[in-house]
């Protein structure tokens, strides 16, 4: 696995250095506590040289646990070429200065079951918008045969929140302005994107296109659900596609992969992310810490990972980017194009750069706590999109950013 590659790279550089290594892991997750642990370990003078992580790089800096990785930024840049995706430097370039180094680009995707499509008579290229994708989804569903369109859910998860966000923002709906510093989710554009959520969610007309349990669902059951062969549409990292290839799924062959809807004005909202590696404030090995991360994006020890990575762990930097990487998988070419979009779509953020304000957006399960009141009769579309804006407002002026 890319896991135990990754470790051992890391076990061997430390070893050829006669560097005695402590690896731990961490909670991974949006909602855990790395960034609380990191910052206690930085203010008792104990940090971890380095972290590798795909967490928010704006909220890190902004608790003042990182060190300055510029240098190490330019010397990756000038033996592998420029960073992509475009977003990698509105996330970690503050003020100037890099405070993340790129390790890995991936991007997410729509994946469909090209056979049921195809005996249904949909030719998946000619879907375009959200409400193609949804007709598309419900016209293959089958609750007798155990078969339902829809493999997406807006419950609190990872998956969840980047669903609702970009449904929100394909509707025209904006979390921040372009600043990213005045929040303006209460608008119309915002009410008719999570009207058509609830609708989506709720109504009988769509209900035959919903797996039993949806609006539970976490992270890896629309996973569980495509890999058991129940779902025809799910959205999500190529981890699911990875987990068919490994095993040989029969869903596999059948899986074709799709970008995400356009928005309603017809662009193409859709970017890649990143992996990072980070240095704690006040690390007692810096210089070895920036010998290690070159050491890990060296091609001869990160190539092996992309080749063992089903699409989830690919380069960050353009030049590698060779024929060799995209040979590894037909579909490495669609994710090439994602990853090498101009366009610097930065998600909740957008059309801003992320900061440490709208880093809360999903950290605090704003976005699935308003879909939740809406979807439970606790509140109307009008009344919960006030509310999601009105409690981003209080994170906001308590950062120090006024609304009035």
């Amino acid at each position: 696995s890319v896991q135990t590659i990754f470790r051992d790279t890391a076990t061997k550089y430390a070893a050829d250095k006669g560097i005695e290594l402590d690896i731990s892991t961490a909670n991974p997750e949006l909602f855990g506590d790395f960034n609380a642990k990191l910052q206690a370990a930085v203010q008792a003078g104990n940090p971890p040289d380095l972290a590798y992580t795909t967490l928010a790089i704006p909220q890190l800096y902004f608790l003042d646990v990182l060190e300055d990785v510029t240098d190490v930024v330019e010397e990756a840049v000038k033996r592998y070429g420029d960073v992509v995706p475009v977003t990698a430097a509105l996330n970690a370039q503050i003020e100037g200065k890099w405070w993340a180094v790129p390790f890995q680009s991936n991007a997410g995707a729509w994946f469909a079951r090209k056979d049921i499509f195809d005996a249904a008579g949909i030719d998946l290229t000619t879907l375009t918008d959200y409400n193609s994708y949804r007709d598309a989804a419900l016209e293959v569903s089958d609750p007798s045969k155990n078969m339902y369109g829809w493999g997406i859910t807006i419950n609190k998860s990872g998956d969840g929140h980047g669903f609702i966000n970009h449904v929100i923002l394909s509707y025209g709906g904006r979390f921040v302005n372009e600043t990213g510093e005045k929040v303006v989710l209460n608008s119309p554009e915002t009410i008719e994107a999570v009207t058509w959520l609830a609708e989506t969610y709720t109504s009988e007309k769509y209900k035959p296109m919903l797996p039993p349990g949806i609006l539970s669902w976490t992270d890896t059951s629309n996973n569980e659900a495509y890999l058991a062969g129940t779902v025809a549409f799910t959205s999500n990292a190529f981890s699911v596609y990875g987990k068919a290839k490994l095993d040989n799924n029969p869903v596999f062959p059948n899986t074709a992969v799709l970008l995400p809807p356009l928005a309603n004005d017809g662009t193409l909202l859709h970017s890649g992310a990143t992996g990072w590696f980070t240095i704690s404030k006040g690390a007692q090995n810096i210089d070895a810490a920036k010998e290690m991360i070159l050491y890990m994006i060296d091609p001869a020890n990160f190539t092996p990972m992309v080749k063992e990575g089903g699409g989830l762990f690919l380069p960050a930097y353009k030049n590698q980017w060779t024929d060799e990487i995209l040979a590894v998988d037909p579909n490495f070419a669609a994710l090439k194009d994602i990853i090498f979009n101009e366009t610097p779509f930065t998600g909740e953020a957008y059309p801003a750069s992320p900061n440490a304000a709208t880093g809360n957006i999903n950290s605090q399960a704003i976005n699935s706590q308003m879909m939740s009141n809406i979807i439970n009769g606790v509140m109307t579309p009008e009344q919960a999109v006030k509310d999601a804006h009105d409690k981003l407002v209080v994170i906001f002026e308590e950062l120090g950013l006024p609304q009035a």
